[in-house]
């Protein structure tokens, strides 16, 4: 796997869980509204020319109804199908700050984590409108959705969206508050080893979904991890990610050791990292297959008696 691939992964997959972004409302005509970084952005009248850069921003704008509206933005911008005839600035971490000055933007959306303050510093120092955001948790998600809808002066479909995201959350956390555990190993790479302890939104899918994580406490955000380490935990379920959106061959090879119960039960899955890694509302889509697959496993441990 190629070294920018391991650092997207990474950047996508270690953001910890913190508070939601500082919000302030509409005055007199002006739209006044605090980022993440504690820096309050001034617009005259709803952005029409909006760079993003990254792709859960550019999805959480086509969600409120706004994709009409992104002049540019970076690659990965893959979704929805519209997104794709978006011209492209470069990738997230390695942005082409010529070509971007050039879309002349009356808004630039940044991801703080993955853009970086250097870059972020150098847009703002060219006097450029930047809104910094970060969503860490499915709180954030939603709060971002209604601030890009009051950046681009569509606070109605804002609010009714990040509503629906709420709704649809707290009804996958009723369903399965009380479900009975199951332990799961969430495998991001294959070489080496890879997964994730609980500190991280994917750990809270997993949790939401009544799992355990079997590498919670680990040391590192994403440990390395070995082959006999696994086979120890002997997870219930294992789920793979990748980096693409087919299912990955190596998820099917620990079929190779039938005696651990997630092989033994035919509980190997796959789950498409853009519907987990990128934190916009399609997380609850792969929320939803997760809670599935967890659930199959559960019946399997202790099957529900009619």
């Amino acid at each position: 796997m190629k070294t920018c691939s391991l650092i997207w992964l990474a950047v996508l997959l270690l953001l910890p869980s913190l508070p939601a972004t500082a919000l302030s409302k509409t005055t007199e005509g002006q739209i006044r509204l605090m980022d993440n970084l504690g820096d309050t952005l001034v617009l005259d009248r709803p952005a029409r020319r909006i760079v993003s850069l990254a792709p859960n921003i550019t999805e959480s704008l086509f969600a409120i109804g706004a994709g009409q509206h992104i002049v540019a933005t970076v690659n990965h911008s893959d979704y929805p199908e519209a997104a794709l005839a978006i011209p492209r600035i470069g990738t997230y971490n390695k942005v082409n700050r010529e070509s971007l000055v050039a879309m002349n933007p009356d808004l630039v959306i940044a991801w703080e984590s993955g853009n970086g303050v250097d870059v972020i510093n150098h847009l703002k120092a060219l006097g450029l409108p930047v809104y910094v955001t970060e969503a860490l948790t499915f709180e954030d998600i939603a709060t971002n959705l209604r601030d890009f809808a009051t950046l681009t002066g569509r606070g109605t479909e804002g609010e009714s969206v990040a509503a629906a995201f709420v709704e649809r959350y707290q009804s996958l956390r009723q369903r399965y508050v009380a479900a009975a555990p199951v332990t799961v190993f969430y495998q991001v790479w294959n070489q080496p080893l890879m997964t994730l302890n609980d500190d991280n939104l994917i750990a809270d899918v997993i949790r939401l979904c009544g799992g355990v994580n079997i590498f919670a406490t680990a040391g590192p955000p994403m440990p390395v991890v070995n082959t006999e380490t696994v086979l120890r935990a002997d997870p219930d379920v294992i789920i793979a990610s990748g980096m693409g959106e087919e299912r990955p061959d190596w998820v099917d090879q620990w079929s190779r050791w039938p005696s651990l119960r997630a092989a033994q039960n035919h509980q190997l899955y796959f789950i498409p990292p853009s519907l987990l890694q990128r934190h916009s509302t399609r997380i609850l889509d792969g929320a939803a297959l997760m809670c599935q697959y967890l659930d199959q496993a559960r019946q399997i441990i202790a099957p529900t008696t009619p």
